[in-house]
């Protein structure tokens, strides 16, 4: 099993800047790749990003791309999600995400098994 606990949500203008957090206990060293994904309001939920824990490869959505940017911390257990330049329609739940592998090629944007229990995000105009 693995647990992850999300941190970091709130209320912020448009243009403005956050950093979520999530912390992963347990089985860590099965876990094979670390995403991002959030839900707004009377919508799916949707993938942001995502990093493989060993490092290296990232991928983001469009809307992500070039504002957010994933990364991790092995050491903490810790995969943070840096978010510039935020817009109103970034608001949602943030949740976090852990995939065991092995894992090859591209990084995955479903089949993720364990999911933390979320932080909001409020961006306002």
């Amino acid at each position: 099993q693995v647990q992850l606990v999300e941190s970091g949500g709130g209320l912020v203008q448009a243009g403005g800047s956050l950093r979520l957090s999530c912390v992963a206990s347990g089985r860590t060293f099965s876990v094979y790749v670390m995403a991002w994904f959030r839900q707004a309001p009377g919508k799916e939920r949707e993938f942001v990003a995502a990093a493989r824990w060993s490092g290296g490869t990232t991928a983001y959505s469009d809307s992500a791309k070039g504002r957010f940017a994933i990364s991790r911390d092995n050491a903490k257990n810790t995969v943070y999600l840096d978010m510039n330049s935020l817009k109103p329609e970034d608001t949602g739940i943030y949740y976090c995400a852990a995939r065991l592998g092995p894992i090859y090629g591209s990084l995955p944007r479903n089949g993720y098994g364990y999911w933390g229990q979320g932080t909001q995000v409020t961006v306002s105009s």
